[in-house]
């Protein structure tokens, strides 16, 4: 079967990878879009590059961005833990919502106002409810 190198969509992503026919599969180091980078490789190009199985089964780590980690409520969820020793992890976000700085800083506040702690625990759930399935499968790999 003809063999063809495929290339993350993602700017900040290298990915590169071989395959037969990979269309709608997603780069399997960042889940973003593919497209066909050399769809006539020669043997050298293809020996040089890892199989899509190859990096899908070694990807362990998976970048996140900031935004989907506070949109989740897990940021609200470890800085209720981080409470507990007087610190927390500090996100300085601008007015059309970008995040500009994270820092950790030690506070002298603990726990949050009844209004923000009924918000992360709605987010912490819908994160939950929405990913609950892909957590198991990937507490069986």
């Amino acid at each position: 079967m003809k063999q063809v190198i495929y290339k993350c969509l993602k700017h900040e992503c290298t990915c590169e990878f071989k395959t037969s026919d990979k269309d709608g599969v997603n780069c399997p180091i960042c889940k973003s879009p593919i497209i066909p980078f050399n769809i006539n490789p020669t043997k050298e190009e293809l020996r040089k590059v890892k199989t899509y199985k190859e990096l899908k089964s070694k990807t362990m780590v998976s970048n996140k961005s900031w935004e989907e980690f506070r949109n989740s409520g897990l940021l609200w969820w470890i800085n209720m833990i981080l409470h507990t020793f007087g610190w927390s992890i500090v996100v300085e976000v601008e007015k059309d919502g970008s995040i500009t700085n994270v820092y950790p800083a030690r506070v002298k506040f603990r726990g949050f106002a009844n209004e923000f702690n009924t918000e992360g625990y709605i987010k912490v759930s819908e994160y939950l409810n929405n990913e609950s399935s892909k957590l198991l499968k990937e507490s069986k790999e």
